[in-house]
């Protein structure tokens, strides 16, 4: 039904998400089309990547090629952003843009407030690597194999070559492999 205020996926040429993002935000100031278009999203989520006994926090892309727009469909808004550089299409069936249902919007935009304030963590550990613990306290210094990986809650559990072989679990930022 016109008028209705919905989220729709268009796709763009690889890599050129935040490109489309950007010049469809000058588009949308530059032909006053803020009544009709409100938001523009490339879907992003955050990691805390594991290297070298280093982290560093990444953002990817859930989507690549695709940016959510919020808009008010008719015909003026989609040539606005139907003929943004970089955009190949909406995606619909045919030439009918189909907008997404609110529960995948809900969970996508839900997902990514989550992955922002607790990213998901990627090591460069896997089980029967070993490791030495690195941060200060009593366990300093302890080594020993990995025997599992908890990256949900940023926990590794090794096996200490002191206290006979005791399992033992620290956070992945007390580690370092070796």
């Amino acid at each position: 039904m016109p008028g209705d205020r919905k989220w729709y996926v268009v796709q763009t040429y690889a890599s050129y998400e935040k490109r489309v993002e950007a010049d469809l935000r000058q588009r949308i100031a530059a032909m006053n089309m803020q009544d009709k278009i409100f938001n523009v999203l490339v879907p992003t989520e955050t990691r805390v990547v594991i290297k070298d006994g280093k982290s560093k926090e990444v953002t990817r892309k859930l989507y690549p090629s695709y940016v959510m727009v919020e808009m008010i469909l008719d015909e003026q808004s989609w040539y606005a952003v139907r003929h943004t550089p970089g955009v190949t299409g909406f995606i619909g069936a045919g030439t009918h843009p189909v907008p997404l249902s609110q529960e995948e919007v809900d969970r996508i935009l839900t997902g990514m407030k989550k992955s922002g304030e607790n990213p998901r963590v990627e090591f460069e550990l896997k089980p029967g690597d070993t490791v030495r613990v690195i941060a200060e306290g009593e366990m300093k210094g302890f080594t020993g194999p990995v025997v599992e990986i908890n990256a949900r809650k940023g926990r590794v559990k090794f096996k200490s070559d002191v206290l006979g072989g005791a399992v033992l679990e620290t956070d992945y930022k007390a580690l370092e492999k070796i």
